[in-house]
Parts: C-alpha cells; structure tokens; sequence
C-alpha cells in the first residue's frame, strides 16, 4: 500500500463509540484503504472518473466513505453500528 490512508470527516464523527467499535471501524477502514491503493494504481496522477459514495459493510457495522484517489485516502463520512 503505497502512502494511502483512511481519516473520517467530520472531526467529532467517531465520538462516542466503544472501543470494540473503534476498532472494527480502524480495522475495517485499513482494510478499504489497502483495496483502494491496488485499484488505483496511478495513485496522485489518476485521471479518471473517481467513485462517488459507497459502503461497506461486516457484520453489525457499516462504514459509508469516498475514496479520494488523486489524495491516496479513504474517507469515511458515517459509521452505522447495528449492535
């Protein structure tokens, strides 16, 4: 995985969440963020349509993000734990 990474926006977004879901949501996050990075090669220089928002889910939580290809980082916009 190149320099990509995952952060979440906005700042307050993960307050207030257990740590057990704070560390599927890291898990999880890392995980979407390694994907990214092998299909987007390109990286900073990617000139093509980039995805718009998506989600993924496993088990009780889902995560929805835009992935930021030309900035090599998933963002995640909203944290859904179904527990």
């Amino acid at each position: 995985m190149a320099d990509w990474h995952w952060e979440h926006d906005p700042d307050d977004l993960l307050d207030g969440l257990s740590p057990e879901v704070l560390r599927e949501v890291g898990q999880l996050a890392e995980e979407i963020a390694v994907r990214e990075s092998m299909v987007f090669l390109d990286g900073a220089s990617f000139t093509g349509r980039t995805p718009g928002l998506r989600n993924e889910t496993r088990g009780l939580l889902m995560l929805t993000y835009l992935t930021d290809v030309r900035g090599e980082r998933v963002v995640i916009v909203q944290v859904s734990w179904f527990g």
